[in-house]
């Protein structure tokens, strides 16, 4: 049986729901996982539920109006401390009862809370891209990362490790980690190659993508996910920023690791080894796998997850195109000249595709006036945290006003 105490950032959107429903399957099997502390942004109701449900002791909310309508919702029957704002997400990142925090906050919110948990020895289960994204150098500093927590092996291999780590939540780079972990030495791995679905405009003519409607972007093929990691599916910028997070999660450089369209979205990562050999990690597109094997780590248990058929799978693979694509190599560019660009890329990213979503900007706007933010960008080799909240700040300013040129 497995007991662990879990802090979850994020607990209403998609990976948080699931995460919960995870945590419930684990139990129903005689593990014992406790929700000692939820945060959640405006949906006060479904978070009221969690914390009937869950029995939290600290829950943080992202509005201190909303404190009132909470406490209406659960009445007497919880009883916890509630929490706003930045200090809230710090107080469930760092609770001292919690062993592990999930942190599937979406944006450079997620950022902070992530540093703070490492530094107060947690381990940190990442569905939080931008951690990594804009502040790659800065989770490294605090961790040890990703393999502290790894396998005895896998400890020999890396020098002065710590209790502090992180274990990915997103799937791809849970296939990745799951591969290596079974290898003997890290000299053995030529190169990682990443899977893309190719999103809904893998087939369709170039000529057309200046009537690409916002209904047909949000039509993934394979995965049901909020609306800004769809649109960055279909440019395949949210591939790039799994690219700059496995520079950071496996030490790689940037020319070790590769990107492929596979539409089946089966084969979720693989490794090549020196010898030419390809190891790949299979399973059914159900986000709840790597969320199960990063709250149970290192133990793998059941789940109810559909088991793949082999036989009905058709495995089809195809290299990124630059023009059908321009905005993954775009982004992929700014994490190879590393320091701010990063940041600058995920922030004017996140104000073209609301853009685009406002039907201010047609699909296309987005590569291209996203190549205009980051050219004119300034880089800082090695920022501080307030330099990247700066160039955050910049780079949606700039965005906004090459946007609203754009008109």
């Amino acid at each position: 049986m497995i007991r662990r105490s879990v802090a979850l950032l994020g607990s209403t959107g998609s990976i948080g729901t699931q995460t919960l429903a995870v945590i419930e399957a684990l139990n129903q099997r005689g593990h014992n996982f406790s929700v000692v502390a939820l945060a959640a942004g405006k949906n006060i109701e479904l978070l009221a539920a969690q914390a009937l449900r869950f029995r939290p002791a600290l829950i943080a909310i992202e509005r201190a109006k909303d404190i009132r309508y909470l406490k209406d919702l659960v009445k007497t029957e919880w009883s916890g401390e509630i929490v706003v704002g930045e200090e809230g997400l710090l107080a469930v990142a760092t609770h001292p009862q919690a062993e592990l925090v999930v942190n599937a906050l979406v944006g450079i919110t997620g950022l902070l809370p992530t540093l703070e948990a490492l530094k107060a020895h947690k381990i940190v289960a990442l569905a939080n891209k931008e951690s990594l994204v804009v502040g790659g150098h800065l989770v490294n500093q605090t961790s040890s990362g990703l393999f502290a927590f790894a396998s005895q092996r896998l400890a020999k291999m890396y020098v002065e490790r710590s209790s502090r780590s992180l274990v990915p939540i997103d799937s791809e780079h849970s296939a990745i980690f799951q591969i290596i972990e079974n290898l003997r030495q890290p000299s053995e791995i030529e190169r990682i190659i990443l899977t893309a679905s190719g999103g809904p405009f893998r087939t369709r003519p170039l000529e057309s993508f200046d009537t690409i409607t916002v209904a047909e972007a949000l039509q993934h093929p394979t995965w049901q996910m909020g609306k800004r990691v769809t649109i960055d599916s279909a440019t395949l910028v949210n591939k790039a920023f799994e690219v700059i997070e496995a520079h950071w999660l496996f030490d790689l450089p940037y020319e070790k690791i590769s990107v492929v369209i596979h539409p089946q979205s089966v084969v979720h990562g693989l490794v090549e080894l020196i010898d030419g050999t390809l190891l790949a990690h299979l399973s059914a597109t159900d986000m709840k796998l790597p969320i199960q094997y990063a709250l149970t780590y290192p133990e793998r248990e059941r789940s109810s997850v559909e088991r793949l058929d082999l036989v009905k799978q058709k495995l089809e693979f195809a290299p990124v195109g630059r023009e059908r694509y321009p905005a993954f190599w775009l982004v992929c560019e700014a994490g190879r000249r590393g320091g701010t660009f990063p940041a600058v890329a995920n922030a004017a990213d996140e104000v073209l595709v609301q853009k685009f979503l406002n039907r201010e900007i047609p699909f296309v706007g987005i590569a291209q006036i996203l190549e205009r933010v980051l050219a004119e960008h300034e880089g800082i080799a090695d920022p501080t945290i307030e330099e990247i909240f700066e160039a955050d700040r910049w780079a949606r300013r700039r965005a906004s006003e090459l946007a609203q040129d754009s008109l």
